[in-house]
């Protein structure tokens, strides 16, 4: 896996983070980790200064929300649960995630996933055959899916996989996409920008909520939608919930729905790059 650093802006009050281990954990591995995000190190977990604490435990790399009813831990994980059982039995290149990118007789398109997160559907994808570039521009974010990464390269069937077909890079998506080269631009730019706050349930699901705490809302996704537009050789694709507007901009060439979500794919070769 190869990583690119760059400087972005932290989260702010009243998310209040800082980085801490647990005792069968390497000191100056954590030590280190928390220099690099430029968060307080603290040895004492117990403590009540922070809102949220991001653990190294033995197993796994994860962020911990703290004060009363707290949701539970949020970590990258591609060996386990729904990633895995995704794998296994998420309908393969029929699925409409793998549609969407254009797999299909045989094809394994270069993608780049401009909006990374915890890299769920950048995982199916590679699992699919796709070489995928993992592009995450919180700091925080982008070191959680590092340590998923790392812990799926020391598994014998996943190993070979990840370090064939992903790789990790911090950056913006606009300034990633921006400064390719010809001879790096992918096929397929992929965006997951994040959903359109609703008014009565907000965000359902405790990683939801903190993705959004860190990465903000994605009021630039328009602009990310025109920086992938110039750089994809083959097509864009936006996931959205399923009744929300399209980006911004350019109208999609078609879309495909399921119950819950639609992609809406941007086609660059027009007739030659149909279903």
């Amino acid at each position: 896996m190869s990583f690119m650093t760059l400087t972005v802006p932290h989260p702010t009050a009243p998310f209040r983070i800082a980085v801490t281990r647990d005792p069968a954990t390497d000191l100056e591995t954590t030590i280190v980790l928390a220099t690099t995000l430029g968060l307080p190190w603290i040895s004492d977990p117990a403590t009540n200064d922070f809102t949220h604490l991001l653990v190294m435990t033995a197993e796994r790399l994860e962020l911990r929300e703290l004060g009363p009813n707290p949701a539970g831990p949020v970590y990258a994980d591609f060996a386990m649960g729904a990633v895995a059982h995704r794998r296994r039995f998420g309908g393969g290149r029929n699925q409409p995630l793998a549609r969407a990118v254009g797999l299909k007789r045989g094809a394994a398109p270069s993608v780049v996933d401009a909006t990374a997160g915890l890299g769920r559907d950048a995982f199916v994808l590679a699992c699919l055959g796709c070489v995928v570039r993992l592009v995450e521009r919180s700091p925080l974010i982008a070191a959680l899916l590092r340590d998923g990464l790392e812990r799926a390269a020391c598994i014998p069937d996943l190993g070979p996989l990840v370090a064939g077909r992903l790789s990790l890079v911090m950056a913006d998506g606009r300034d990633y996409l921006r400064k390719l080269t010809d001879e790096q631009r992918p096929d397929v730019v992929y965006l997951d920008p994040m959903y359109p706050l609703r008014r009565k349930a907000a965000l359902a699901g405790k990683e939801m909520r903190l993705l959004r705490c860190l990465a903000g809302d994605d009021a630039d996704a328009p602009e990310l939608l025109a920086a992938a537009l110039a750089n994809a050789r083959r097509r864009v694709v936006v996931k959205r919930p399923r009744r929300a507007p399209p980006l911004v901009g350019s109208q999609p060439s078609f879309q495909i729905a399921t119950i819950n979500t639609r992609f809406d794919v941007y086609s660059l070769l027009q007739a030659a790059d149909a279903i």
